[in-house]
């Protein structure tokens, strides 16, 4: 009987996925489906999904810790959808569904990978929700953001140098310290200085000199991490830094010095770095080299293989044949043992939180908040890309984790304190969408706030860079 329990649940799981995934998209359909109508059933599956899988896993491997684990995990997830909205009105509704989804998905498959790691990660993000449930309400008071720009690249260059010269050594990069056996990563959380930084750079400047002087602190960020040899997040650096300046000169120009920088850098990082040779190698020509550099990306392949489209089954694969699969190659296990339809149904869904944010920062006026919003949304999709790519062998292994999904507490804090700035920065465009609206409440629906304004009018968040969110001066 358990064993007909625990193949149905298979399907039932990837069914209810899928319908899930199909929902983030039709939210942004909002002329013929009630908003309203899709998050509930979207809370509905999300609860449904995490009694199937915590289900298996205690059917499977017969030990009650899976139980108890599971009602702490929902306790999470009625935290976020039921006393964040309490809170705070107006909060973006598919940001907060998409982010228990992702991170239950992924405190599940850390409990099955390792219990004790599951109960640390869980901890982390209870502790990373109540710090980010702050985040909305400091942004609707502090008014002085834009005045501590080289505060902001300050700050992360100090960060990052103290961890090159004190951090201890992962795997031959410094990235890290550890605190009674307690470890954090600096460079997580400096992406959200950088983000600042780069705002607070060209919201209201964005001639040539001040592109070339925020080129200049950029660039000494990804020195210090090329230095420490942390080439991933120098990536993601310079990546969300290209785009960023994009999105506030609209200048191609920029774009294509930043591809052909990004390429003779990666070409000398090539040159430079046994482990990049490493890498690219097994990147290349991986069945070669399986007994050594190519073992965990042919073991990633193997697994995503084996899986198929509806999974193996929790508990029925053999995921820790790879590697520190719990980090940087988490989004195999999920195909493995929950099906290559949900490890698609994972993408789109972050396709989805993406696209959502794109979407906030195009009604955004105040070009502060909206190069804030771009940063977040390019370094999350960026680091998406990064992750996933590398494990599928799209693209050489950078050794990124995937947000929210990962086991990486320092990850997890920063992309829920992420999620939070833009939560607390669409928070204000609904409310100052609703005054203009002759106060009346706007819609959460992403297609609503600001639909019937007209360019160059006032509306939310307006002043086109002369005011900030609620209309002060910055």
């Amino acid at each position: 009987m358990r064993e007909y329990v625990t193949e149905l649940s298979k399907y039932f799981i990837n069914i209810c996925m899928v319908i899930y995934t199909l929902e983030c998209f039709l939210v942004f359909a909002d002329k013929w489906v009630s908003s309203r109508l899709i998050y509930t059933t979207q809370k509905i599956l999300i609860f449904l999904i995490q009694l199937l899988c915590f289900a298996d896993l205690m059917l499977v491997s017969g030990d009650m810790q899976y139980v108890l684990f599971y009602a702490f995990v929902q306790v999470f997830l009625i935290a976020v959808m039921g006393i964040v909205p309490m809170i705070y009105e107006n909060a973006n509704r598919l940001l907060l569904n998409n982010m228990c989804m992702l991170a239950g998905v992924g405190l599940c498959m850390i409990s099955r990978l390792s219990f004790n790691k599951a109960v640390k990660q869980y901890i982390i993000i209870m502790i990373s929700l109540i710090v980010a449930l702050t985040i909305p309400y400091l942004l609707s008071r502090i008014r002085f953001l834009k005045k501590l720009t080289w505060v902001y690249a300050a700050v992360g260059i100090g960060a990052l140098s103290l961890v090159l010269l004190l951090g201890e050594v992962t795997y031959g990069s410094k990235i890290s310290f550890s605190i009674r056996g307690i470890s954090f990563q600096p460079s997580e959380f400096v992406k959200i200085l950088f983000i600042f930084f780069l705002a607070g750079a060209l919201w209201e400047k964005y001639s040539f000199a001040r592109v070339a002087v925020t080129a200049v602190i950029a660039g000494l960020h990804v020195i210090v991490l090329v230095v420490s040899t942390d080439l991933g997040s120098a990536l993601i650096f310079f990546v969300g830094y290209v785009f960023v300046v994009f999105a506030a000169t609209r200048n191609y120009l920029y774009l294509l010095c930043g591809a052909v920088g990004g390429s003779g850098a990666a070409y000398v990082a090539y040159r430079l770095f046994s482990h990049v040779k490493t890498r690219v190698l097994a990147w290349r020509d991986p069945w070669t080299y399986i007994d050594n550099q190519g073992y965990q990306i042919t073991q990633s392949l193997f697994a995503i293989g084996s899986g198929s489209w509806f999974g193996m089954g929790l508990l029925q694969g053999d995921p820790k044949k790879i590697p520190k699969v719990d980090a940087d190659f988490i989004f195999s296990s999920v195909c493995e043992e929950l099906g290559v339809i949900f490890g698609i149904c994972l993408i789109l869904i972050m396709v989805s939180c993406f696209v959502m944010m794109m979407s906030v920062a195009v009604r955004i006026r105040d070009r502060f908040y909206q190069m804030i919003v771009y940063g977040i949304g390019i370094m999350y999709i960026f680091q998406i890309f990064l992750t996933v790519g590398g494990g599928i062998k799209l693209i050489p292994l950078t050794g990124v984790t995937l947000p929210f999904i990962s086991y990486g507490g320092s990850s997890v804090m920063t992309t829920m304190i992420m999620f939070f700035i833009i939560q607390g920065i669409y928070i204000r465009l609904q409310q100052e969408g609703g005054r203009h609206n002759g106060g009346r409440k706007a819609d959460n629906a992403p297609g609503m706030a600001g639909r019937s304004r007209q360019p160059g009018r006032a509306g939310s968040m307006a002043g086109s860079g002369r005011a900030d969110a609620a209309g002060h001066r910055a």
